[in-house]
């Protein structure tokens, strides 16, 4: 069921004609209760012959007249009806306690229409009302009020405004009710938006939603900077382990990965087995170099990560290192939506994803392999040994391929990062990651590691 189903319409009929039907009947009230005590008059009689008439001839006042283009039509209405007050006063001969009364009324409507601006601006419409009123008819001026026109205006001006506020209030109500049914629509979509949202890249699901990208098959040329990997010896793994272990394994390893790859602005665009692809340069891009830094500096931060999962995968039982394996290329591809209009993917293609593709397959275990294009980006901050030309698949002519060695800040005299890995023994040491609340901690386990292994007698 929609929220439109759901919401009772919450409307004020015809610009307020209940309210203005009330407040024109009191009006009525208390010329019928002045008809009584004065005697019959022709303008009298027709005074309450308009206020009964006037709500129902509102609703066919001509078009040019209601249809402002900057004014709302309600807002004309009530000017017409401070108008209408202003000229009843004056018919009344300013009897001090209907002209109240019917001043009041118009006070109270124009605070519920718009607050303090529109109270004045009503009453000032109603002086320019009894200025009309008294030079179109030249009333006999009766301050005081007798006892039957007064108790009248009383009753029926209070009844109008109860009645008014009673329906003000069922109108509140509606409106209360209509925004929790829209606020529980809004956190079931919020709840679907997020859970929709883990089958995209964060960067593509934000484009999508503010509106700066169409849902629609359309693609563009940009340059961007590509990357595989995959996790060398995952497939003789696979046939060791139960598939729940192996599941809890790649979806572990999957998630470490994602959260390098958007820390540095990669986007995900998808994993194949243990296989992951991501490209940098759009839907954000901070240049191209840039973008070749972020993604060299990611695939060297999930290098180093790596040790870390294998020390927590060793403690299940999973001895047999793995090492994952990277490739990376710069270059021209074709992005955006491929497929159908009723399922699409948000991919890349071209010539620089074949590449890089084709230099993760053809890395050694724990190596990043780069294009020649991508090391002319990456080099002044990244240490990068010449690897010569290797033949390729699918390329005519042999390729000039790099391996990255680490951030040249990280290979001076003073390296942040200290590792080391024995049969029995696994250390990896970042102290760019260390937090300094976390620094005494991480000491007494070194030293703990060294009083055990000082005391043990190894045979």
């Amino acid at each position: 069921m929609t929220v439109k189903s759901r919401i009772k319409p919450v409307r004020p009929p015809l610009e307020g004609y209940y309210s203005r039907v009330i407040a024109y009947l009191c009006v009525a009230v208390t010329f019928a209760a002045l008809l009584v005590e004065n005697g019959h008059t022709a303008t009298v009689l027709a005074t309450i012959l308009y206020a009964l008439a006037y709500p129902q001839l509102a609703q066919y006042l001509p078009k040019w007249l209601l249809n402002h283009k900057q004014i709302p039509r309600r807002l004309i209405l009530l000017a017409l009806d401070a108008v209408h007050t202003g000229v009843f006063v004056a018919l009344l001969g300013f009897n001090y306690v209907p002209s109240l009364i019917f001043l009041l009324l118009l006070g109270f409507s124009c605070l519920i229409a718009g607050g303090p601006t529109y109270l004045l601006a009503g009453w000032l419409l109603a002086v320019a009302g009894i200025l009309l009123g008294a030079a179109a008819f030249t009333p006999d001026v009766s301050l005081h009020s007798s006892v039957l026109v007064t108790v009248v205006s009383l009753v029926s001006g209070g009844l109008c405004i109860l009645i008014t506020a009673a329906f003000v209030h069922r109108q509140g109500r509606n409106l209360e009710a209509a925004q929790s049914l829209i606020s529980a629509e809004q956190e079931k979509t919020a709840r679907l938006a997020a859970n929709l949202s883990k089958y995209l890249s964060p960067q593509v699901w934000e484009s999508i939603f503010s509106g700066k990208r169409t849902v629609k098959l359309e693609t563009r040329r940009k340059k961007l900077t590509v990357f595989f990997s995959d996790i060398r010896g995952f497939t003789e793994l696979a046939e060791e382990l139960e598939a729940e272990a192996l599941t809890d394994l790649l979806n572990s390893y999957l998630t470490e990965m994602s959260r390098i790859a958007l820390q540095y602005g990669g986007t995900i665009d998808k994993f194949i087995g243990d296989c992951v692809m991501v490209f940098f340069g759009d839907p954000k891009s901070s240049g191209a170099k840039q973008d070749a830094e972020a993604a060299v500096s990611m695939a060297i931060a999930m290098r180093k990560h790596m040790k870390v999962l294998r020390q927590q995968w060793r403690s299940r039982g999973i001895t047999k290192p793995l090492e994952i394996r990277m490739g990376l290329s710069t270059g021209y591809c074709t992005v955006g939506n491929f497929g159908a209009a009723t399922r699409m993917d948000y991919t890349i293609i071209g010539r620089e994803v074949n590449l890089a593709s084709r230099l993760e397959s053809a890395a050694d275990a724990g190596e990043i392999l780069i294009s020649h294009e991508t090391y002319s980006l990456i080099k002044d901050i990244i240490m990068c040994r010449d690897k010569g030309q290797i033949s390729v698949k699918g390329f005519a002519r042999p390729v000039q391929i790099y391996q990255v060695v680490g951030l040249r800040r990280e290979l001076g005299i003073a390296p942040t990062f200290v590792e080391h890995e024995l049969s029995g023994f696994s250390m990896y040491l970042d102290t760019n990651t260390i937090r300094n609340y976390d620094k005494d901690e991480i000491i007494k386990a070194l030293e703990q590691a060294a009083r055990r292994l000082k005391d043990k007698v190894i045979v």
